[in-house]
């Protein structure tokens, strides 16, 4: 009994033993491996990581460039690939953190030098990013620095030479679920065919664009406006020319700027456009025969509408008038008259025909509709106060649009602004023209045209450009608030030119000008600047004597 007993014990001890010493093995392993890794081959992996990082900041983006039209040579230029320097620690290899920290402290003095020691105080850490985008003067006193513990590194990504010029045309490479992306602009409707490296060329012509941008600000200087945009469009094809907006943004440093500012005011803000629209009114009227240029009203001053009582701009009574004097003298119970005329599912038609309250198409991320939705309650009212302009919001891009059409003869074209697509195989797709409706005739549109030049001719002599002819109509409305309107208004004029063969339509809009309460005297002057550049920069010959 005892004999049986001292083996089991010794049996039972040698298995406790055996996995203890397994266990002590098993430890020493990743003991060993541990200690290995973390100082045998710690400078090879960090250098591993340092590598891999660099490599992935260095990696091109494979991503098409964007040119404007008709130009050669860096000018041209409106979004590429490109690198950018950025300045990194390596606080593992800081032998002195303190002196490194003094020497960066002078060069980038948005660090104080105790964050800077901290650091580069890290332990075992083999990357701290320090600035990204630094300027080629930094770059340059860091590699004549050559310290250990401080480097350079590139990391690849897009340029935009033109800067604010073409911001809201360019839109810029942003992120998107992480992962870079076009946002905005031509960079985000064009998001896959960018990717596929094939590069964009704009309609977008480059001097046009430049004297927009200066005759807007000018503009926007001379009557404090808070902002204000310029579009100008080629009407026989819809292609966008120039189009600028202020304030703008730089997009090689969007992240400065608040989401706001990224919105498009040409194609994303609608807005009231005020008298721009009798012109549409009266080409309803027109188009069905219910009046010609000729037809006579008598204007009262006012029109009632149950409580409501609506009033000439100027709140005068103007007596007999034709249509033609209607527009020259921008009465608001003109436009009442032709719309009653007209009927509002009819009115409601044509403004449908024309484009608004729908998207126009464009190819440039984001696009609104605005909001004609109040014609759709049948309220006579609201068909009254639409026939001028208010009750209803348009984008500038739907405006010009809808001009172009009664400059063209007619026809509703889609606007765009890629002219051409080039893909890498050197595969060249040409933008082709496309007509969206035909909402008027080409008779109706002859007498608008003759309609409008009268307007020039008769009401806004400082629009007018000696031996053209040139059509346009100015627009005043309030800015609409909660519950009815504010004290802020905006002015905005349309026009084209020469009348009867255009060439060009311009659209001019700033927000609350101070020191004028009326477009037509805010806008005109801009308005014959820019048509007089544009006739002479067109080469195209006088149409009258």
């Amino acid at each position: 009994m005892s004999a049986k007993t001292t083996k089991g014990k010794n049996s039972k001890n040698w298995r406790v033993n055996s996995l203890l010493a397994f266990i002590f093995l098993l430890a020493g392993l990743v003991f060993g491996r541990l200690f290995y890794v973390s100082y045998i081959q710690h400078d090879s992996l960090s250098q591993t990581a340092q590598g891999q990082y660099d490599r992935k900041q260095e990696s091109q983006i494979n991503r098409g460039d964007i040119f404007t039209k008709g130009f050669v040579g860096d000018q041209s230029i409106v979004a590429t690939k490109d690198k950018f320097p950025y300045v990194y620690l390596i606080p593992e290899k800081s032998k002195n953190p303190e002196s490194t920290a003094t020497i960066l402290s002078e060069l980038f003095p948005s660090y104080s030098r105790e964050s800077l020691v901290q650091m580069l105080s890290k332990e075992g850490d083999p990357f701290e990013l320090l600035m990204k985008k630094v300027s080629p003067d930094i770059v340059k006193k860091i590699e004549e620095i050559n310290l250990t513990d401080v480097k350079i590194g590139y990391e690849s990504g897009r340029s935009y030479p033109q800067k604010d010029n073409l911001a809201y045309i360019s839109g810029f490479m942003g992120y998107k679920d992480g992962e870079k992306s076009g946002q905005y602009g031509v960079e985000g409707y064009y998001e896959d065919t960018l990717n596929e490296e094939a590069n964009l060329v704009l309609t977008i012509d480059l001097t046009i664009q430049s004297a927009l941008e200066a005759e807007l600000n000018l503009l926007i200087k001379k009557w404090e406006a808070d902002s204000g945009s310029i579009i100008v469009q080629d009407p026989n094809s819809g292609a966008i020319v120039g189009i600028v907006s202020s304030p703008s943004y730089d997009p090689n440093n969007y992240s400065e700027y608040s989401l706001s500012r990224f919105v498009n005011p040409s194609t994303q803000d609608s807005f009231e456009p005020g008298s721009t629209m009798k012109t549409i009114t009266m080409a309803a009227g027109l188009d069905m025969g219910k009046v010609n240029p000729g037809t006579k009203y008598e204007d009262m001053g006012f029109i009632k509408f149950g409580n409501y009582t609506i009033r000439n701009y100027d709140e005068k009574v103007h007596g007999l008038n034709t249509m033609s004097q209607v527009l020259e003298k921008s009465l608001n119970t003109g436009a009442i008259f032709v719309q009653k005329l007209i009927g509002g599912e009819a009115f409601l038609n044509y403004l449908e025909n024309f484009g608004f309250g729908k998207k126009t198409g464009v190819d440039l991320a984001g696009e609104a509709v605005g909001n004609i939705s109040n014609l759709r309650t049948g309220r006579d009212i609201n068909f009254a106060t639409a026939s001028f302009g208010q009750g209803l919001s348009v984008t500038q891009l739907q405006l010009i649009s809808a001009y172009s059409a009664v400059a063209n003869g007619g026809k509703l074209m889609k606007p765009y602004v890629v002219d051409e697509i080039i893909y890498p195989n050197n595969h060249r797709e040409k933008t082709k023209s496309k007509i969206i409706s035909v909402p008027i005739s080409e008779k109706t549109s002859a007498q608008l045209k003759a309609m409008l030049t009268g307007v020039v001719d008769n009401g806004f002599g400082k629009a007018a450009v000696k031996g053209y002819d040139v059509a346009a109509k100015s627009g005043t409305a309030q800015v609409a608030e909660a519950g009815g309107y504010s004290e802020r208004f905006i002015h905005d004029m349309v026009g084209f030119a020469p009348s009867f063969s255009p060439k060009f339509t311009i659209l001019i809009k700033i927000d609350n000008p101070k020191g004028a309460k009326f477009a037509s005297d805010t806008l005109s002057a801009s308005f014959g600047n820019l048509s007089k550049f544009l006739l002479n920069y067109y080469s195209i010959p006088p149409t009258r004597e």
